[in-house]
């Protein structure tokens, strides 16, 4: 690890520590049954993990967004469904209470969220709006002193667990200048109108919290509206950027895991009289794997520092989830290649993370997303 602090590489280890004893041993299993463990989820909450980013105040840990993503990097080695739940939790359910909510509703909901006690989600992609999320189409009339919500969101991480309190929706809630206004608005869970849909059968990340949800006419109170009207799509795309740079994290540490993985298995792994570990092929797949984990753990911690500064990062996390998703999927290809037949086998790490890495290329911005955000910045167009 490079130009980590004392307190940065205590916290690094004490997470590692707690993936490698506590949260590995139970991934196959949760895996199989597709099962987000609430006791995982319970002791990540006693160590702190979901308020690592937020100001003591609220109960958070006063950290910053590098240290949130240290512990998704550790995470993500051994079972990216876990990674992705603290992920999820942090940067789409509470970062944006956090950063556009009102005093009264950080002071009602924060502490829950960053002790672990309550999970919830952010509605943003529907059927029709995915990559062009300004398509959104969900939409929230004022009755009153309450918005009425109609509309469908789909791939929506911690929605339905045991303990979600609320997931955060996009919905148009007026036009100006001819143009529609998103807005956010909080919809608590047990809202008559608001159904959480059954789960998902994914590919992977299947102990991952997933659903589809539908609006039929669900009231909350106007006060629930999260920031002003009208910045819902500006509060999207500052949540979605500081996203990259988690799963760019996440993704660090899955092809990290696939990297430990593939190394310690063709050192006891015998062919043809040797150990695998000693053929060039070999050696060279594994040097490649790790070049990829150096430079999606430069990329991201480079973006991370960047935001933690106050200064731009946007095109920098966009290139560290361009670069760390890559990575990912081509060391869990790596790996599993390594393995041989044993890689397709669901109990052994690399084929979870084989399968489960797609879905970084996919999601919080596609790989394309992420090609047409650098390419703006390069300032390619011929406009005037």
């Amino acid at each position: 690890m490079h130009d980590l602090s004392a307190e940065e590489r205590e916290l690094a280890a004490m997470v590692r520590d707690f993936a490698d004893s506590v949260v590995a041993p139970q991934a196959y299993e949760a895996d199989r049954t597709k099962t987000l463990s609430m006791s995982v989820v319970a002791q990540m909450g006693e160590l702190g993990l979901f308020g690592l980013p937020f100001d003591e105040a609220y109960g958070g840990q006063g950290g910053d967004y590098f240290a949130l993503c240290l512990a998704i990097e550790a995470l993500g080695r051994v079972d990216q469904s876990i990674a992705i739940t603290l992920e999820a939790a942090v940067g789409l359910g509470a970062m944006p209470v956090y950063q556009f909510g009102s005093e009264e509703q950080k002071q009602e909901l924060l502490p829950d969220l960053l002790s672990g006690k309550a999970l919830a989600g952010f509605g943003l992609t529907e059927p029709e709006a995915g990559s062009d999320a300004g398509a959104t189409r969900t939409r929230a009339v004022r009755e009153g002193d309450e918005w009425v919500v109609s509309g469908s969101k789909q791939f929506i991480t911690n929605s339905g667990t045991p303990i979600t309190r609320f997931v955060t929706v996009t919905a148009v809630t007026g036009e100006r200048d001819g143009k529609r206004e998103i807005s956010t608005i909080i919809v608590p869970n047990g809202t008559p109108g608001f159904t959480v849909e059954p789960p998902y059968d994914k590919v992977g990340w299947h102990a991952s919290d997933t659903h589809p949800l539908t609006l039929d006419g669900a009231r909350v109170p106007y006060d629930n509206l999260l920031g002003a009207e009208g910045r819902g799509y500006a509060h999207f795309l500052s949540t979605l950027a500081e996203g990259r740079i988690a799963i760019a994290a996440l993704s660090t540490g899955a092809a990290e895991g696939c990297l430990e993985a593939a190394t310690e298995y063709a050192k006891q792994r015998t062919v043809f009289g040797s150990s695998l570990a000693t053929r060039q092929n070999a050696q060279f797949t594994l040097a490649r794997m790790k070049q990829r984990v150096h430079v999606a753990r430069l990329a991201w911690q480079h973006a991370a520092r960047l935001r933690d500064a106050g200064r731009p990062f946007a095109t920098e996390a966009a290139m560290a989830k361009l670069t760390a998703s890559d990575a990912a999927m081509d060391n869990a290809r790596d790996a599993t290649q390594i393995f041989g037949g044993n890689g397709f086998m669901n109990e052994f790490v690399v084929a979870r993370h084989y399968r489960d890495s797609k879905i970084l290329e996919i999601g919080e911005g596609t790989s394309e997303v992420q090609l047409m955000l650098i390419a703006r910045s390069l300032q390619l167009s011929e406009r005037a």
